[in-house]
């Protein structure tokens, strides 16, 4: 499937999906706090899963565990290896039966499209249905939390994840949102080097013109993001700056992941889709090993990481 697979490659494949996870897991111990919280329940920064408060949320999850935007990852990872390749409605029935289990930390918006009587049928229709009952307004992070794997499969990056979004996200920004870091995860991957800035630009304007505020955004100073906002932490488009922040201004994994981490709001999806594309970018080698061995279902992620790789060789 397209360029050759190396060793590089590999470890950039297993440094995305490790990233995600790692990321999701070590945000939940600062999502939803703001700035002011992490000062206070986190003197010192918040760097280890261990490390996490037992409040009223968080003891829903044990530390180093992952919550629901890599179980979604692993619905779309789960589809591709038995499909070999991307059938989004393979992806639906893997989000429907997550769905049936209950799951922990489950956002609004993909709830409400999961529980249409119809999803199954037609998650397209069902999606654009609960889209358009909130006036078109709602632009939720939940299809960009998951959307790394996309960007690893070598051929219609943009087609399919425009696709797997729109399963339970239909508002441009959403979708600009997952196309944009697909593109970038598998430039990152298969040539080692991301889009430019103004390759970047060019495709959110394909699909709304309010995306390319936040690409400026991530140019600049984490703070000018206002992660922690708690009227807006759950939008996608700053969780895409996030993630655009770490690619423009980490010089490692875990310095960019903890940047992301502290700077609190829905800390572990923004750490979730930024560690997946600083994973993709300087791969699993580069990962500290206690946040690697730390992870509670280790074992889980590494046997996906070895499927996608033989998958995608």
């Amino acid at each position: 499937m397209g360029e050759t697979m190396n060793d590089t490659i590999a470890d950039r494949i297993k440094g995305c999906l490790f990233g995600q996870a790692i990321g999701d897991a070590l945000g939940l111990g600062t999502e939803f706090m703001s700035q002011k919280d992490i000062q206070n329940y986190y003197p010192n920064g918040f760097t280890d899963y261990r490390q996490m408060i037992d409040d009223h949320h968080r003891n829903k999850w044990v530390p180093g565990e992952w919550t629901d935007d890599t179980d979604m990852m692993l619905c779309i990872t789960d589809a591709m290896i038995e499909d070999k390749g991307i059938n989004p409605m393979t992806v639906a029935g893997n989000f429907h039966r997550w769905y049936e289990g209950t799951p922990l930390g489950i956002g609004r918006n993909t709830r409400n499209v999961l529980r249409q009587h119809d999803y199954l049928a037609n998650p397209f229709n069902a999606s654009m249905r609960v889209w358009e009952a909130t006036g078109k307004a709602n632009a939720a992070n939940g299809g960009l939390m998951r959307t790394a794997p996309v960007g690893l499969l070598n051929e219609n990056v943009p087609q399919n994840a425009e696709a797997i979004c729109k399963l339970t996200h239909a508002d441009p920004r959403c979708i600009g949102s997952c196309v944009i870091q697909s593109v970038i995860i598998n430039r990152l991957v298969w040539a080692g080097v991301a889009p430019s800035f103004e390759e970047i630009k060019a495709l959110g304007r394909q699909y709304d013109e309010r995306i390319d505020a936040y690409l400026e955004l991530a140019k600049g100073d984490l703070a000018g993001l206002k992660l922690d906002d708690s009227q807006a932490m759950g939008y996608t488009l700053k969780t895409l700056g996030a993630s655009l922040w770490a690619l423009f201004h980490a010089k490692d994994f875990a310095s960019g992941l903890l940047a992301i981490v502290n700077a609190g709001g829905d800390a572990d999806t923004n750490g979730a889709v930024a560690a997946s594309l600083l994973g993709a970018k300087f791969g699993f080698k580069a990962i500290p090993a206690k946040y690697v061995d730390g992870l509670v279902r280790k074992d889980r992620m590494a046997d996906v990481a070895e499927k996608m790789i033989r998958l995608l060789a």
